[in-house]
Formats: C-alpha cells, sequence, structure tokens
C-alpha cells in the first residue's frame, strides 16, 4: 500500500514538472508570427476594394436623401410663400431646415448647384444638385441627380 502510494506521488510530481516546462518553453517563433501576419495581409487587400465600395455607396445615400430633403423643403417653401427661395439660407432662417445639408461627396455645404426657376416671372432656387464633378456607380454624374 506504501508502494502504491509512493509510486502515484511521484507521478504527480513527473506531471507538475511537464506542466512547469511547458509553461517556460511556451510561446510563438517568428515563421509562425510571419506567416500569421502574411494570411492577415492577404485577407485586408481582399477586403478593401469592397470597403471602398460600400463607403461608397453611403455616401450615394446620404446624397439622394439630402437632395429629396431640400427639394421637398423648397416646394414647401413656395407652397407657403408663394415663390421659390432666394438662398438655401433663406431656408434656414425660416425654420424650414435647421442647416443647410453637407454635400457628402464635396464636404461642403456651399457647393451645392442652384438650379433657377423655369418660368420668367419667378425668381429663386427651384432645383439642387451636387457640385461634385465625380461619376456615380451607377455611371451618371453626382451633379446630374
Amino acid at each position: 500500500m506504501i508502494y502504491i502510494l509512493k509510486v502515484t506521488v511521484l507521478r504527480w510530481m513527473d506531471l507538475a514538472m511537464v506542466i512547469g516546462n511547458f509553461k517556460r518553453n511556451q510561446g510563438f517563433t517568428l515563421i509562425e508570427l510571419m506567416i500569421v501576419i502574411s494570411i492577415i495581409a492577404i485577407l485586408m487587400t481582399m477586403a478593401m476594394p469592397n470597403y471602398a465600395v460600400y463607403t461608397l455607396r453611403g455616401k450615394e445615400a446620404v446624397l439622394k436623401e439630402n437632395l429629396a430633403t431640400i427639394r421637398e423643403v423648397l416646394d414647401q417653401f413656395r407652397a407657403d410663400t408663394g415663390s421659390y427661395p432666394e438662398t438655401l439660407q433663406d431656408l434656414v432662417e425660416k425654420e424650414y431646415i435647421k442647416s443647410v445639408p453637407q454635400d457628402p461627396m464635396t464636404h461642403s455645404n456651399e457647393t451645392w448647384i442652384l438650379m433657377p426657376s423655369i418660368n420668367d416671372d419667378e425668381t429663386g432656387i427651384y432645383d439642387i444638385h451636387s457640385g461634385s464633378d465625380l461619376i456615380s456607380l451607377n455611371g451618371t454624374p453626382y451633379n446630374e441627380w
């Protein structure tokens, strides 16, 4: 019985030594780290073009929403006052909008292309377009939206 107990204790001690040695020698080699970094770099080069397209789609969606909002507010202004506003700032002053929205393609709220009324007897801003001369993903220029 004492013999079995002695062998069991020795086995536990051997196991403890093996675990202790494993913990001291634990780590990654330079080759293993370089392989992992290479795999990450390959995955990143595959993902970057998709990321660029998705961010551009997001900007296009914001531009469409901004144009629709401003056009709707222009029509509301005309319905209320009987004429179109002379500037976009008139919409802010009369509290139709809180501020002039930013053109996501030019990153400015001062680059909008303001289209005058097509009727000779009316003045003011009839329509609005983006000030960007870039081409959209569907092939049309942003300043024609």
